[in-house]
């Protein structure tokens, strides 16, 4: 996946999530010891509130094997983990496959990660799926959340993150006739 489109998604996925007050686990890998760089600016920008309980640097490739993630997880008290990682053969697909171990249901957002080539994300969104996860996309996941537009509370906010605001969803627009509209 490209990799301006890559940031766009997560970054709306993640807008999505504070606009819906879930609670956010963001992991990094090796930061601290210097082998990899921090969490980029543009998600760091759209989580300001994210505390250190729930940002968790790690060692570990499989996150679920890293016991602060794991706690921080357990601390958000939910089942249903949606996953969004670098990687998906490998950040995505091994704490997916152990979270259902354990019991949690994972929705892997499809378009908000990336292999290494098209056939090792496909090969690890696959093996989530026959393993019982749930594939999703961003967008899937900011209209099940959203559900009816008569939810005044979070109907401006949604809007925004699609199709408005300094980064719209890429491709979208509110002009007639040029693509994808918002209804109101």
């Amino acid at each position: 996946m490209d990799q301006d489109l890559l940031v766009d998604r997560i970054v709306h996925l993640a807008r999505f999530g504070m606009l819906y007050r879930l609670p956010v686990v963001l992991s990094t890998v090796n930061v601290s010891t210097g082998r990899n760089q921090p969490t980029i600016g543009p998600l760091q920008d759209v989580l300001p509130g994210i505390t250190a309980l729930d940002r968790t640097d790690r060692t570990t490739i499989n996150a679920w094997e890293d016991a602060e993630f794991k706690q921080a997880v357990r601390a958000a008290g939910r089942h249903k983990l949606i996953m969004a990682a670098l990687w998906t053969e490998a950040c995505l697909t091994f704490p997916s496959l152990d979270a259902m171990r354990e019991g949690y249901e994972t929705y892997p957002v499809t378009d908000a990660v990336g292999g290494t080539s098209p056939e090792a994300h496909q090969a690890g969104l696959d093996r989530i799926a026959l393993a019982g996860g749930k594939p999703t996309s961003m967008v899937q996941v900011g209209c099940e959340l959203q559900r009816d537009w008569g939810r005044q509370e979070t109907a401006e906010g949604f809007t925004q993150i699609l199709f408005g605001g300094e980064r719209p969803l890429a491709g979208a627009s509110t002009k007639p006739g040029n693509g994808v509209r918002a209804g109101r």
